[in-house]
C-alpha cells in the first residue's frame, strides 16, 4: 500500500456520490453499467473527471469486494467503508489524503485506525476464497474444473479492468490506416495479438467522437468476440445465421468477412437490442445483413430456413462469468444456472437444424463454467 501517492483535488461530495451509486448497484438486480448511466443522467452537474472517478471506484469495489471486507473487518461492509478501504489499499491513498477532503471517520472508525489495520494483514497468506474475490457459487465450479493454482491465476485476471478493444471494418479501411487516424487524434492503439483486425487501448477513451468511429471504420468489440467470426469460417457468398445477434457486433464482422456478399441473418428475441443495431449497420456500409426479431428459438421464420444455411453462430445467453473484468457486478447477482442451461440446450437444438449437410455451427458463451460449455 503506497501511502505517498499524490491525491488529485476532488470535491468532498464526490465520495458521497460514489457511495450512493455503489449502494444502488449492490441492492439491485440491474446491470451495473445501466445503473451508472442512469445515475450520471440524474446528476448532470458531474464533470467528466468526476464521472471517471466514480465509475472506476464503483467497479473496483465490485471486483475486490471480498478482500476489501476482510481488510476492513466488516462483512457486509457499508458502501462508504468499501470505498475507503479500496482507496487506501488499491489506489494508494493515505489517511491524510482522506482527512484533507473531510473524511476522518468511516462508520465510527478513525481513518488512521483503518490504515493500521490494513497494514497489519499479509494478503498473500489469506485463504483462496478471499484472495480470489470470487463468491462460493462461482469459486467451487472453477476449482473443480481448473484446480487451485489455475483458478487463482484466472481470478487475478478477471479482477483486472478490461482493455478497450476495437475491430476495424476492413470493408472501409485497413488496421494500419485506422491506427494512424486514431494516433493523429491522440489515441494511439496497438494491434491485438490474435485478431488480425483488432486494435487495443489500455483504458477507456472517447472513441465515439473520433473520425474513425463516425465514419464507420471501427466498432468497439472485445478480441475474443472477434475471434468467433474466424472460427465460424465465414466466406463470401454463404448464407449465415447469427442466432443470438444482440446489438450485432459479431454480425457486422461476419458480414465483412463475407465481403458484403451472400446473406447474414441476424436473429434476436429483443426488438430493443436489434434497434440498437440499426445505426451500427448504417455506419458500416454493409448491405448483406437481414435483421429479424424472432418470437423464440421455434419461430416460424427459423423453421423456413431449415437445411438452407452454411454457417450458424450460436453466441448463447449465459451467466456471463467470463466478462467479470467488464461486468464485476455479475458476482453479486442471482444466477439461475439451471434455467440458463436449459435455454442453451433448446437454442442449440433449434439452430443445428438450420445447417446444410457439411455446414458449420459454432457454439460460444461468455462463461467459464463447464455446465454452460463442455457439458452442453
Amino acid at each position: 500500500m503506497n501511502t505517498d501517492k499524490p491525491l488529485k483535488k476532488l470535491h468532498p461530495n464526490l465520495l458521497r456520490h460514489t457511495a450512493q451509486l455503489l449502494a444502488e448497484v449492490l441492492v439491485t438486480h440491474a446491470p451495473a453499467d445501466a445503473k451508472i448511466q442512469l445515475f450520471f443522467r440524474d446528476n448532470i452537474q458531474l464533470g467528466a473527471r468526476d464521472r471517471g472517478f466514480i465509475a472506476e471506484t464503483v467497479y473496483g469495489c465490485l471486483r475486490q469486494r471480498i478482500l476489501l471486507e476482510h481488510l476492513c473487518g466488516q462483512q457486509p461492509a457499508s458502501p462508504a467503508m468499501l470505498i475507503a478501504t479500496y482507496l487506501l489499499y488499491k489506489e494508494g491513498w493515505s489517511a491524510r489524503a482522506l482527512e484533507d477532503i473531510g473524511v476522518e471517520m468511516i462508520d465510527d472508525i478513525p481513518v488512521r485506525a483503518l490504515v493500521e489495520h490494513i497494514r497489519s494483514i499479509d494478503v498473500s497468506t489469506l485463504p483462496l476464497a478471499i484472495r480470489s474475490n470470487l463468491p462460493n457459487w462461482l469459486l467451487q465450479p472453477l476449482l473443480a474444473t481448473y484446480g487451485e493454482e489455475e483458478t487463482l491465476k484466472l481470478a487475478d485476471a478477471l479482477n483486472q479492468p478490461a482493455t478497450l478493444d476495437i475491430r476495424v471494418n476492413t470493408q472501409k479501411m485497413t488496421r494500419e490506416q485506422v491506427a494512424a487516424s486514431l494516433a493523429e487524434e491522440g489515441l494511439p492503439a496497438e494491434a491485438t495479438p490474435y485478431s488480425p483486425v483488432g486494435l487495443r487501448r489500455g483504458k477507456r477513451s472517447p472513441l465515439f467522437q473520433t473520425k474513425a468511429f463516425k465514419s464507420g471504420w471501427i466498432e468497439v468489440q472485445d478480441e475474443g468476440s472477434q475471434l468467433l467470426s474466424y472460427l465460424l469460417d465465414a466466406q463470401p457468398h454463404l448464407n449465415t445465421v447469427d442466432f443470438c445477434a444482440g446489438a450485432g457486433g459479431k454480425t457486422l464482422h461476419i458480414a465483412a468477412l463475407q465481403q458484403n456478399s451472400g446473406s447474414v441473418y441476424a436473429f434476436d428475441i429483443s426488438e430493443k437490442r436489434l434497434a440498437k443495431f440499426k445505426p451500427r449497420l448504417k455506419r458500416s456500409g454493409l448491405d448483406n445483413i437481414r435483421p429479424r426479431v424472432i418470437r423464440d428459438e421455434n419461430d416460424i421464420y427459423i423453421k423456413r430456413l431449415r437445411g438452407r444455411i452454411d454457417r450458424v453462430l450460436v453466441d448463447a445467453p449465459c451467466s456471463g462469468v467470463g466478462t467479470l473484468r467488464r461486468n464485476p457486478d455479475i458476482k453479486w447477482r442471482e444466477i439461475k444456472l439451471d434455467e440458463i442451461v436449459a435455454l442453451q440446450q433448446r437454442i442449440l437444438a433449434a439452430a443445428a437444424q438450420l445447417l446444410k449437410p457439411g455446414g458449420r455451427l459454432v457454439y460460444a458463451t461468455c462463461s467459464l463454467l463447464a455446465q454452460e460449455n463442455q457439458q452442453i
